[in-house]
């Protein structure tokens, strides 16, 4: 049974913490470096497992071959593990997933570097395995091993499949979508369960990969859900929030159903299995994730996966530390797991076969599903170095496969900062990007104060961190950086770097913050203040974000971390998108915009401080700004962006100048709204006001 640890609660309620919210303040979980046995099997203990310290840990040998696991042939399957403290690994072959003994037990044999290995004649497919590794005379638990492929209900044991017959029809012709450059991607965020399981979503396999394989799905009304949703709204990636195998969802067929996001993870190179339809069998997860890769790839979506790699769901019990213990995890001196995930431990990337394992698990995920991204909770956990290796990697399976990350941390990490891949050291990173928290809080209020406005509806002295975003996180001429929210310094070197964004999966909608923050507001006046804040974000530079279901009013009931709500929190309700199918069109018409002009998209710092040029509006909380000289080789000459936050429109003077009407009054027409020759435009309260001279 699995279940829910007070850290994983911890972590969830913590995991959109920006580097300057009270970090530091947290104090580290003192959770010892000891084992605790649980006996299972025949193996029998004495005595206590011993504590390794860090420079035992550090001077284990390095196995540079790509075959730890399993490597499967109809003739034989070999299996090789990585322990060198071991003094007996064994495998055990069971014929169910759950609740039963082994068939029979195999021991490997030691060879160099700390591999053990074993090599069994003959057909093994369907079989369910676990290793158990002892250490002296102590036996630690019967274990998945960490570079498993497939496992059986609650991931609890391995299983020989063949993956070759997990492809589905036309897999091998299989290809990613067209991608001139990062400038061009719209990620679109959500959990696959929410995308389909209300009544009105017209998705057959509700909560499934299936789900969002499916096309042609409807709602009552009429209008697209699901995947041609998506597809219709015109988003280009696809990021999944947490789709491994993760440990707080019982699998078995009996069992309560039960949400969890699925930051705790449990086998890291698998798919989830109550995502499936037949969580213990291995192979049917695995040609149902690549079935949903396929049909997103065939309707011109990328995919991208929330990878959790800093932390594991469970500690003691975790498959690292029942193979190698303590080597995958930092460890203080004093034998305490350091906590900077805020959930009990962080993996220690920096240490040689824990990279090895990050990258090849990532290269796995890009080569055998064909995921075109990776958005990398806690990135700022990470060491420079790992993250930059496995770029690198990446980037040889294919150069358009995008890196994104939270540049910071969930508590206080063991790893000094100046190694870590925090926002701060963003130039350092090779092409990877990070989120802007300085816009985001700057267009909304601060997170974690639910009640404070933002500049979308009326705080005052938030322009330059939404300039900020603006110009995609680079160091900009006329961006005033000590007036901008929690950074001194732009740390983006080109704005491919810069994730900008409202919202996403943590703490209150977009809706739902404005419900709190506007109690006396009109739903006329929210609406407007939602489209400002996408307006600002699809027309900024640097690569947008949209969190699913904003485009019409996602709300969660008010709930701000929904990680374990219930499906009647968390899903998407589709019978919105017919009473506010004017906000979905609004956002399908940014987002049209976009792709439209590529002076939305420039690529360099050079490109932004040459073309974007701020202008003073000469009122508080409003932003003026123009795009000239045809920026980025666009058909427009220039493009005159105007935005108001306050609950008053605003006579402002502008440009002279042969101006096409784009954008006004919340409404968008990329063909024209008339001309303004006038010298001055009518901004209205919660608006954006773009115009075009051709």
């Amino acid at each position: 049974m699995r279940h829910l640890t007070a850290a994983t609660i911890f972590l969830i309620a913590l995991v959109a913490t920006t580097a300057h919210a009270q970090v530091g303040n947290l104090k580290e979980v003192e959770q010892p470096n000891t084992m605790e046995k649980i006996d299972i099997t025949k193996k029998k203990n004495e005595p206590k497992l011993r504590n390794f310290t860090n420079k035992e840990l550090d001077n284990f040998p390095v196995y540079t071959g790509n075959d730890l696991g399993l490597t499967y042939s109809p003739k034989k399957s070999v299996f090789k593990l990585w322990s060198p403290p071991a003094d007996e690994v064994v495998l055990y072959f069971y014929d169910k997933p759950l609740d039963s003994d082994f068939i029979s037990e195999h021991p490997l044999k030691k060879g160099k570097n700390g591999v053990w290995h074993l090599s069994l004649k003959g057909d093994h497919v369907g079989k369910y395995y676990n290793f158990q590794v002892r250490i002296d005379s102590f036996w630690l638990n019967p274990s998945v091993d960490a570079y498993a492929k497939a496992v059986g209900t609650n991931g609890e044991r391995a299983m020989v499949v063949d993956l070759n017959k997990t492809n589905p029809p036309g897999w091998e012709a299989d290809k990613r979508p067209p991608l001139k450059g990062f400038q061009d991607i719209i990620l679109y965020e959500l959990q696959l369960r929410d995308i389909s399981v209300h009544p009105a979503s017209g998705i057959t396999n509700k909560g499934k990969y299936l789900g969002l394989a499916e096309t042609g799905t409807k709602s009552p009304d009429g209008l697209a859900t699901g995947l041609d949703h998506i597809k219709e709204l015109g988003a280009t990636h696809l990021h999944i929030m947490p789709a491994f195998d993760f440990r707080t969802i019982d699998e078995r067929p009996d069992a309560k159903l039960t949400y969890n996001w699925g930051y705790d993870p449990q086998n890291y190179n698998v798919p989830e299995g109550s995502f499936s339809t037949d969580p213990a069998d291995g192979a049917v997860r695995i040609r149902e994730f690549k079935t949903m890769v396929k049909a997103l790839h065939d309707n011109g979506l990328r995919v991208v996966m929330d990878v959790v790699y800093n932390h594991t769901g469970a500690t003691k019990e975790s498959v690292f530390n029942q193979t190698v213990p303590s080597y995958y995890y930092r460890i203080h001196d004093n034998g305490f797991y350091s906590d900077g995930s805020a959930c009990g431990n962080e993996v220690a990337s920096e240490r040689p076969m824990v990279r090895k394992f990050m990258i090849e698990s990532m290269v796995y995920w890009a080569k055998e599903y064909h995921i075109d991204g990776f958005r990398v909770d806690l990135m700022g956990i990470h060491d420079i170095e790992t993250m930059n290796q496995l770029a690198a990697e990446l980037r040889k399976v294919d150069p358009t496969i995008f890196i994104y990350g939270e540049g910071w941390t969930a508590n206080v990490c063991k790893l000094p900062e100046e190694l870590r891949a925090v926002k701060v050291n963003v130039p350092k990173l090779d092409g990877i990007a990070a989120f802007s928290d300085e816009v985001r809080d700057g267009i909304k209020g601060h997170v974690f104060t639910p009640t404070k406005k933002g500049f979308i509806n009326g705080e005052n002295k938030l322009e330059e961190s939404v300039k900020f975003g603006i110009v995609g996180g680079i160091a900009h001429p006329q961006v005033d950086l000590t007036k901008v929210n929690y950074t001194q310094k732009a740390w983006a070197k080109s704005p491919l770097q810069c994730i900008t964004y409202a919202s996403c999966h943590d703490n209150h909608s977009l809706w739902d913050r404005l419900t709190i923050s506007c109690p006396t507001n009109t739903e006329e006046q929210k609406l407007n203040m939602n489209k400002l804040a996408q307006t600002i974000v699809l027309t900024s530079q640097g690569v947008p974000f949209l969190h699913a279901g904003e485009e019409f009013v996602r709300s969660k009931q008010l709930v701000e971390n929904s990680f374990d709500s219930p499906d009647e929190i968390n899903q998407i309700n589709w019978e919105n998108k017919i009473k506010y199918n004017d906000l979905f069109q609004y956002y399908q018409q940014l987002v049209q915009l976009r792709k439209a002009h590529p002076a939305f998209r420039m690529t360099t710092q050079a490109q932004i401080t040459k073309h974007l040029k701020f202008i003073d509006l000469k009122f508080e909380n409003t932003i003026g700004y123009i795009l000239g000289d045809h920026a980025n080789g666009d058909s427009w000459k220039r493009i005159l962006v105007m935005f108001n936050g306050n609950a008053n429109g605003k006579r402002i003077e502008v440009p002279a100048g042969n101006w096409k009407i784009i954008c006004t009054n919340n409404r968008i027409d990329l063909n024209g709204m008339g001309m303004n020759n006038t010298g001055f435009a009518m901004v209205g309260p919660f608006a954006a006001y773009i115009m075009v001279e051709e």
